[in-house]
């Protein structure tokens, strides 16, 4: 297949890419390669996409309107998986605007290019953040999610409802993934596990939110990619029991479904960064603070819908991904001062 990944040069966008190109799909992947974090670090999760046959890059901002009509014209998908955003719960504290313009008005134009181009199936990426307040756990797809806790994840709240009225108005299928806090090789910065590696490499004390009182749904990168590529190659279905008076969130009379992908097994953080000071050979230094704003207790994900959709089983235990992630981290960042501003 033809296949447009926006966000190519992301965490969850590389590996993406790098596995529709490795199985013989025509991959073309979009990314701004904006400076949100150390753009060394996407140049070079590009370069291993690059490595695969079948693997083309344009560098467009989903925000362009003319940009990413021009990329759409020109490589004519018969797929697309969104995955570019603007990033980050605190981050949406202190940037709002580049929130509204990236993950509203480009999720908009993504949305219009395939409505023209008539594409097959729109896979984009939702998040657990949508689940804001409810302290009901596991998270099920069936859960109201109308109060987030912070901008970004009201942002991505708008994206399931903008995707349902396209998937309404034009029957374009279209699928929402609510990830769980994927960790693993080449992951994001700006997220836990890579802040606490970086902390624990350096000695220097690690911020621990809540006095440690937290646990996350962490899923392996592998997991998480395993189940976006066979969603995409299932597009959504209006499904046949759906009740418009007593309506199901997650399902529609339109080809629209929303799934959480997580790995089902909450993790205490205290265990997580246990399990990485194993891995890295070091102890932590742990700052224990109050929660911070935007940020919640714990997620824990029902991937039941996931799992008689596709046949999703997350296949990668903690300490095997933590091992993994540590190995790719200490490689990569080998002196113990060289990842301090990445």
């Amino acid at each position: 297949m033809k296949v447009l990944v926006t966000g190519a040069a992301g965490f969850i966008g590389m590996h993406v890419c790098q596995r529709l190109a490795a199985r013989g799909d025509k991959v073309t992947g979009l990314d701004n390669l904006n400076a949100y974090y150390d753009v060394s670090l996407k140049q070079a999760r590009l370069a291993i996409a690059r490595a695969q046959r079948g693997f083309d890059f344009v560098q467009v901002d989903v925000g362009h309107r003319a940009a990413l009509a021009h990329a759409f014209a020109a490589h004519k998908p018969e797929r697309v998986i969104h995955l570019a955003a603007q990033v980050g719960v605190r981050n949406s504290l202190k940037d709002p605007a580049a929130y509204v313009d990236t993950n509203l008005g480009g999720f908009g134009n993504v949305l219009e290019e395939c409505r023209k181009h008539q594409v097959g199936h729109l896979v984009y990426a939702s998040s657990s953040s949508v689940y804001g307040g409810n302290t009901n756990l596991p998270f099920s797809e069936d859960d109201n999610v109308d109060h987030p806790v912070s901008l970004y994840a009201a942002t991505k709240k708008a994206n399931e409802l903008m995707a349902h009225a396209y998937s309404h108005l034009y029957r374009i299928p279209v699928t929402g993934l609510r990830f769980f806090t994927v960790y693993g090789p080449w992951g994001r910065p700006d997220m836990a596990p890579f802040l606490f590696a970086r902390a624990i490499q350096e000695g220097r004390p690690l911020d621990v939110f809540n006095h440690g009182d937290m646990s996350r749904d962490f899923t392996y990168i592998d997991d998480a990619v395993e189940a976006v590529l066979r969603i995409c190659d299932k597009p959504a279905e209006p499904d046949p029991a759906f009740d418009s008076a007593a309506p199901n969130a997650a399902t529609s009379n339109a080809p629209y479904r929303v799934f959480n992908v997580g790995n089902s097994q909450p993790v205490p953080l205290l265990d997580f960064i246990a399990a990485l000071e194993s891995a890295i050979g070091r102890q932590a230094q742990k700052n224990l603070l109050p929660m911070q704003p935007g940020d919640v207790q714990a997620t824990a994900a029902d991937t039941a819908a996931l799992e008689a959709w596709i046949g999703y089983h997350p296949a990668t235990a903690l300490a095997e991904g933590v091992s993994r992630f540590a190995e790719w981290y200490l490689g990569h960042y080998p002196s113990s001062n060289k990842g301090a501003n990445q």
